[in-house]
């Protein structure tokens, strides 16, 4: 019965159905189903196969933030309980669209796949000037800090953000990622960043890969 209401726990994120994923949650957590069960058995192979889902091209943009909808109702009701249980979080991720910048859904489904996926994410925003990113980076100490571009006019923003790192002398302390439609893996290593990610998925690798290293 258990592994029933996770499995269509999972397909109601996958389907887009955001409006039954919250009964779904609770009626498996009713069930005696643990948070952390939920969250591997239901949201986190959910959001794996969205992930995969978009990379193909068979799922687009529209599509995504729907299923994240539908994903996020359903953690919502978890949160607590995971941070009182045996979950324990994979790695700490900041995310922030660079100065400049407005564009934030390319960043939100990755919070949201990052989530999924075990990871803690500390997001600070859009048009974050550069400074801040050194900041919030020592406020929160996160192990990986990935930056995100739609224009190429903030491009250069992400570079800046490296030099102060350097600058003040924490760059090894961090693994730095970027992402964004006009951003490359040329790019990347022109700036000094340690990788680049081409969609949400491949970032969520990529901080697998950054990590496990």
């Amino acid at each position: 019965m258990a592994n029933d209401t996770l499995s269509k726990l999972e397909d109601a994120i996958v389907e887009m159905k955001a409006d039954e994923t919250e009964a779904l949650t609770k009626e498996a957590m009713q069930a005696g189903v643990s948070a952390l069960d939920i969250l591997n058995g239901g949201l986190l192979t959910a959001l794996e196969r969205v992930g995969v889902l978009f990379r193909d091209g068979d799922y687009f943009l529209p599509d995504v933030l729907m299923c994240v909808k539908a994903y996020k109702n359903a953690y919502a009701l978890l949160d607590s309980e995971l941070k009182k249980g045996a979950y324990k979080s994979r790695g700490t991720v900041m995310l922030g669209t660079v100065h400049g910048d407005i564009h934030e859904i390319g960043k939100n489904i990755l919070l949201a796949l990052l989530q999924g996926n075990g990871y803690t994410v500390v997001d600070i925003g859009v048009d974050v000037q550069s400074a801040v990113f050194v900041e919030k980076a020592k406020e929160f100490k996160p192990d990986i800090i990935g930056m995100s571009a739609l224009l190429t006019t903030s491009m250069p923003a992400m570079k800046e953000v490296v030099d102060l790192f350097v600058k003040d002398g924490s760059r090894d302390r961090y693994k730095i990622i970027v992402g964004g439609a006009p951003v490359s893996h040329a790019f990347a290593k022109e700036i000094g960043a340690d990788g680049y990610g081409e969609d949400a998925q491949s970032g969520v690798e990529l901080v697998g890969r950054l990590l496990a290293g």
